[in-house]
């Protein structure tokens, strides 16, 4: 006998939060169906430290903003040796100056996570700006506070934090063509898409339907946000910290891939 649609997505589900309860740290996720609506959430309005997550709200800020001609993503900006810090990327290995427009800036920071493209993006957009940019999308969890390896400001206590809730709204927007506008909205999404950075919310699937996500991990500390495009695209969102990075990381990769079969082979 076939499952009724909904049933295996409900045993997934169940399971991938019996086994969170057995992981050690601070770990929450956020789940929704983007064709039937159905949320799933474990302390998705908590805040967990961003890591490279935060990179997320931030390009979106920059497209928002330059959609409304405050910024130019055709602009091309300077970065510095006194710019460059430690890798993720690929801007730090540049000998000299580099001359980059805010558009690559942008694709760097998502797509191979470059830490210095951020930080020159945040000097762009300031950290005051983004922060009143993030509760304009309606962000109340999510902020940020500092760049990148800023240890002075980490010793004082500041951290950038992400609401998973928060995340998975974002991304429904720009899977729905909502954000902005559907230009805006298809724009981030084809970056989304260019992720290398991919052990996490594909590390099973690899590559059999398309994922637009954006990571994000530290010591003791793995995130991946996304939208799987499968029969049924949902969003999946995961934070932890203080955790095992790799038991955690390893319930990511089964829960995203189990979720999806789920979806894919459930008949209504």
């Amino acid at each position: 006998m076939r499952m009724a649609a909904g049933e295996k997505e409900t045993l997934v589900l169940e399971a991938i939060a019996r086994e969170m309860e057995t992981i050690p740290g601070h770990v929450g996720m956020y789940y929704k169906n983007l064709t039937t609506g159905r949320e799933f959430a474990v302390r998705a309005d908590e805040a967990f430290g961003a890591a490279s997550v935060i990179k997320l709200p931030l390009f979106l800020h920059v497209l928002a903003e330059a959609e409304a001609g405050r910024m130019n993503m055709d602009e091309v900006l300077t970065v510095t040796a006194q710019d460059k810090v430690p890798i993720c990327g690929a801007l730090t290995l540049f000998t000299g100056n580099v001359a980059a427009d805010v558009r690559t800036l942008c694709r760097l920071m998502i797509s191979i996570s470059d830490n210095t493209a951020t930080n020159r993006l945040i000097d762009y957009a300031t950290i005051p700006g983004a922060q009143a940019g993030f509760e304009a999308m309606g962000l109340t969890v999510t902020r940020l506070t500092r760049k990148l390896f800023d240890r002075s400001a980490s010793a004082k206590g500041l951290r950038n934090v992400i609401g998973l809730r928060e995340m998975g709204m974002l991304l429904e927007k720009l899977w729905r063509g909502t954000f902005v506008s559907e230009a805006v909205s298809r724009e981030a999404m084809d970056v989304l898409l260019l992720q290398q950075v991919d052990h996490k919310l594909n590390g099973k699937i690899c590559g059999e339907v398309s994922i637009a996500h954006k990571t994000g991990e530290d010591d003791e500390l793995s995130n991946d946000v996304g939208v799987v495009m499968g029969r049924e695209p949902f969003v999946i969102c995961f934070a932890g910290e203080h955790t095992d990075v790799y038991r955690w990381e390893d319930l990511m990769r089964r829960g995203t891939y189990d979720l999806w079969q789920a979806l894919e082979h459930t008949q209504a």
